[in-house]
């Protein structure tokens, strides 16, 4: 019988157990050029009994940048900093993933320096309000993408994962969830277009599978894992099709043999679309469960029970550092005091609060 608590090779890493800590935004890139600072550092270090670390959002250029002192991975003053991290991580012996993370039309020309508009596949707003160093601010009407400019968003993932690979990151994570730059290509609300990357299923499809084989060409299939969240609405996203959308993406993305697929479940109606994506996807599943307030070791059992491979822990892990050993004598816990919380499953918690109609 499979535990939580056995090791597992994810394509040739070795991890000490099936618990994962999920990513969490911490808006604390207080460095120089949006770097992490020493209390990044300790905080990565002090979770090292994780069987995985999946970082924070990290955004792979100026304008992927959706929230306030988010840290990046497109300069080498970027790089050098991450090193700081994982050499930590590993000094611990732990495995750490860095979460490359565009916000698309999530974000607010305050953010860059020269004042530019995010950027979308559609010039369509969404609902809702950032909070910004000046205040909470509405969400302005993103720049639609060029046909032509797509393939440089494509070479900004890759040069960043590239990057997370010289800061000695074990790999990476490609963030298609929680309505960012990939989920608004595949949801029909933020992808109007009527180009080769729009309209039907098979184009709303194309930049997710676009990036992941360029970043798998770069640094290896064995290095890079796919985070989604198949009917998430949070950030103004609509799936109606999501039935469809999902099944053709994990057809597309099998054959590439991925590190990992993580599902992040936002509602108890989720779970009907996991097990689909379970059946048909070969490799290692990570996932996130919809769970009543912050998950614990009630879930564990869903590893035992086949549904994924590793589950990942959000809020807990913030309180406590030390959750595996917490996990494994379930609790007691320490109770996670949030500024907010975004996202799906029960990890997006960040320090500075986000405010949404949706």
């Amino acid at each position: 019988m499979t535990t939580a608590f056995d090791p597992i090779d994810l394509s040739g890493k070795k991890l000490a157990n099936r618990i994962a800590m999920a990513p969490m935004t911490r808006s604390r890139a207080f460095g120089p050029g949006l770097t992490p600072t020493d209390s990044v550092v300790e905080y990565y270090a002090q979770r090292a009994g994780a069987g995985l670390i999946i970082t924070e959002g990290i955004q792979p250029s100026i304008t992927g940048q959706g929230y306030p002192d988010t840290p990046g991975l497109h300069s080498d003053e970027q790089v050098a900093a991450w090193r700081r991290v994982t050499d930590a991580v590993h000094a611990k012996g732990g495995k750490i993933f860095a979460q490359l993370m565009h916000s698309g039309r999530i974000g607010h020309p305050s953010l860059f320096p020269d004042g530019r508009s995010s950027v979308a596949p559609s010039a369509v707003a969404a609902a809702g309000q950032l909070f910004t160093h000046e205040g909470p601010k509405d969400f302005p009407p993103p720049r639609a993408l060029d046909t032509a400019e797509i393939p440089e968003v494509v070479e900004e993932f890759t040069h960043s994962a590239r990057n997370a690979v010289e800061a000695g990151f074990d790999g990476v994570e490609l963030h298609g969830a929680n309505g960012y730059l990939i989920q608004q290509f595949l949801a029909s609300n933020t992808n109007q277009r009527t180009d080769e990357w729009g309209g039907s299923v098979e184009n709303r499809i194309r930049f997710a599978t676009e990036v992941t084989r360029s970043v798998v060409a770069a640094i290896g299939a064995n290095r890079t894992g796919i985070r989604l969240s198949p009917r998430n609405e949070y950030n103004d996203i609509a799936e109606t099709d999501a039935h469809e959308v999902y099944p053709a993406l994990i057809r597309e993305l099998d054959p590439l043999g991925l590190a990992y697929v993580h599902i992040s479940e936002n509602h108890e109606k989720a779970r009907e679309i996991t097990l689909e994506l379970r059946r048909q996807y070969s490799g290692t599943v990570v996932l996130n469960p919809a769970t009543e307030g912050p998950t614990d070791h009630a879930a564990l059992p869903l590893i035992t029970e086949g549904v994924a491979d590793i589950i990942s822990f959000g809020s807990l892990f913030l309180a406590n550092p030390d959750l595996p050993v917490r996990l494994q004598s379930e609790g007691p816990y320490n109770a996670p005091v949030p500024t907010a919380f975004f996202g799906g499953g029960d990890e997006g918690f960040i320090d500075y609060p986000v405010l949404s109609t949706v």
